[in-house]
This record gives C-alpha cells, structure tokens and sequence, in this order.
C-alpha cells in the first residue's frame, strides 16, 4: 500500500520544506511514502484512481489525539485500499463537490493553521502514528 499527502500548490517557506524532507524521510522506512502536489482542487479528483481511499483534512473533520489517530490509521490501512490518500487543501479548504468524494474526513483540531503549516502537523503526526503502533519510544503519551 502506497500512502499519498496530496496538497494543492506548492510549500512555501523553506523550514516548512525542510520538515516536510525530514518527515517524509522517516516515513519512508514505515511504508511508500510520498508527498503528490496538484495545481488546484479540482487536480485532486482527476489524480484519485480505483482503490483510493481519500481522507480529507479540514476544519469541520473529526480530531483525534496521537493515540487515536494511530488507532484509525491502522483501521484505514486494514481497510485494504491501493493507496491511502489525506489532502490538505488550500488556504481555502475544500468545496463540496471534493468532499463529496472523501471517504472520511479528519481535523487537526480546533485550532486554524495556514497550510503549509497544516501539512508540517500532519506529517509529523503520521509518523507518531507508525511509532505508536510500532512501540516504539518517540511518543512519550
């Protein structure tokens, strides 16, 4: 199974960059992993094929803690899908015709977060998920 962070656009601050290279380097030692860049929304739809499942990040989402978010992730991946897509939208979220399409949608919290920050807190917490189902001692819950 492959696992996909799809945004729209391009990152743009250099540290968020460079966190965004050190996650995805890490990630990769779980599973394939990569980070597919679309130039609008509607790109998104056109990139999804049969056996996606496509989780969407947005505001109105269901939020979990690390612990819960392992705990899903795991129920996501045991789904059986071909690859499990999560896409962060533009500083504009999503329109209803790409949430239609989302098999779940998920919130990093209450808080707002520009974007490009938005993908950094994911990654992370992706890779506290691989280390919480694997045990080992990067998260300290």
């Amino acid at each position: 199974m492959e696992i996909i962070l799809l945004v729209i656009g391009p990152t743009k601050e250099k540290y968020i960059r460079e966190g965004l290279d050190f996650y995805e380097s890490r990630l990769k030692k779980y599973s394939k992993f990569k980070i597919s860049t679309v130039s609008s929304e509607n790109k998104i739809l056109e990139f999804l094929k049969k056996g996606d499942k496509l989780i969407i990040l947005d505001g109105k989402g269901t939020s979990y803690s690390s612990e819960g978010l392992s705990s899903q992730f795991q129920k996501w991946m045991n789904s059986g899908p071909k690859r499990l897509i999560f896409a962060i939208g533009d500083a504009y979220g999503f329109k209803s015709h790409t949430m239609v399409r989302a098999d779940y949608t998920m919130s990093l919290g209450p808080m707002t977060y520009p974007h490009d920050l938005a993908r950094l807190i994911f990654l992370e917490q992706l890779y506290r998920s691989w280390t919480i189902l694997g045990g080992e001692p990067y998260h300290h819950g």
